[in-house]
Parts: structure tokens; C-alpha cells; sequence
């Protein structure tokens, strides 16, 4: 949450950096990116090659397909571009899917691309941080790693999948995860199922 310099919030600006690193699941980047622009909301993209590779193991996407869902796309070594200041204000970064790799090099604070620099500056901004890591099963240094990362301000957010919803494809699966992400930022998405209690059951 920004602040200004009398320590009031202050509105952030209606945009959201978003990091495709190269765990399985590129879609989930990819519907990200759809979901902002049907929200309205600006995109600032930046993807490392690895995912690239994975978006094309996964999905019929293109990387032209993908970074034409973003409203900004930044190359992965350009250390100087706009998400890699705090000054640069967002309403924070989702890193989808996030790597064992990406998520440890952000947990040390050592970070090697605009990716990993880019949700370092979010941390250190205080603003909202959501990892959604790929990975299973996790051993003990993946736990203590995240532990770092939440106590650092993170939220991990694996993309686990919601079967009250009743999905009836990988795909309402992935928007339900996408979705329920973004709601993390305040951002209401329609695919979105929510939780309405229990029906045909007594609650007593």
C-alpha cells in the first residue's frame, strides 16, 4: 500500500506487473493477462525464457500470442525499465506460475533478471506481492523458503483447484485459481465462482 509523504494511502495507479517464469502452467500467466484486460486493468509484463519454453510444450500459444495480452511488455535483462523502481507506483506484482527458482531467488533477495528485481522492489514497497508456485511435492527447503517469503510480506498462492465450483474443464479450473488470485488485489473477476454455503444440506 502506497503512502504519501504524511503517511496517508493514496490510491495506486490502476496497473499490476505481472512475471510468467517457467514452472508448468503458462496458461495461468496467459489468463492473467486476459483477465486484466477485461478489467480494465494496465498489464506490465515480463516473462523469462524458460516459460516460453513451457508455453510451448502446454499450449497452442505463441510468445507474439502471449505478449499481446499485455498492455506493456519489458525485456528480461532491461534492468532499467519502468516495474524495476519503487518509484514506478503499481498495485503490486503476480508472479503466475512462479518457479522453485524464481521464488528462491526473490526469498534471497539476490535477483539476476527484471523479473526477480522487479518483485523485490514490491517487497520492499510494501506492496502486494502473490506468488503462484508451481511445484509437488515440496520438501523442506521449498517450505522454509516460502515461510521466508511470507514473512517478508509474500502471499503464496498455489493454484490448488476449487471443486465446490463444479468445474467442467481445465479451463474454468485455471480462471477459478486465476480469479481468486486477482481477488488478492481487490480485483473482482466475473469467471469467478464464489462460495453461496451449502445447499440441500441442514446447517444444523
Amino acid at each position: 500500500m502506497d503512502h504519501d509523504v504524511n503517511g496517508a494511502v493514496r490510491n495506486p495507479p490502476n496497473r499490476l506487473v505481472v512475471g510468467i517464469s517457467g514452472a508448468s502452467g503458462a496458461i495461468y500467466g496467459a489468463r492473467v493477462l486476459a483477465a486484466l484486460a477485461d478489467l480494465g486493468v494496465e498489464s506490465h509484463l515480463v516473462v523469462t525464457r524458460a516459460a516460453l519454453l513451457t508455453l510451448s510444450q502446454e499450449t497452442d500459444l505463441t510468445p507474439d500470442d502471449l505478449t499481446g495480452k499485455a498492455s506493456v511488455v519489458h525485456r528480461l535483462n532491461d534492468v532499467g525499465a519502468t516495474i524495476a523502481s519503487g518509484s514506478f507506483r503499481t498495485l503490486g506484482m503476480i508472479v503466475a506460475p512462479c518457479s522453485v527458482r524464481t521464488m528462491s531467488e526473490i526469498a534471497t533477495g539476490v535477483t539476476s533478471t527484471l523479473l526477480t528485481r522487479a518483485a523485490d522492489v514490491v517487497l520492499k514497497e510494501r506492496r502486494p506481492l502473490v506468488l503462484m508456485v508451481r511445484e509437488t511435492p515440496f520438501h523442506l527447503g521449498h517450505l522454509r523458503t516460502m515461510t521466508a517469503l511470507a514473512e517478508m510480506g509474500a502471499t503464496i498462492a498455489p493454484p490448488l483447484p476449487a471443486f465446490y465450483s463444479r468445474p467442467a474443464s481445465i479451463a474454468e479450473m485455471v480462471d477459478q485459481s486465476v480469479g481468486r488470485a486477482l481477488d488478492l488485489f481487490g480485483l473482482d473477476w466475473a469467471p469467478v465462482t464464489r462460495w453461496e454455503g451449502l445447499k440441500g444440506a441442514s446447517s444444523e
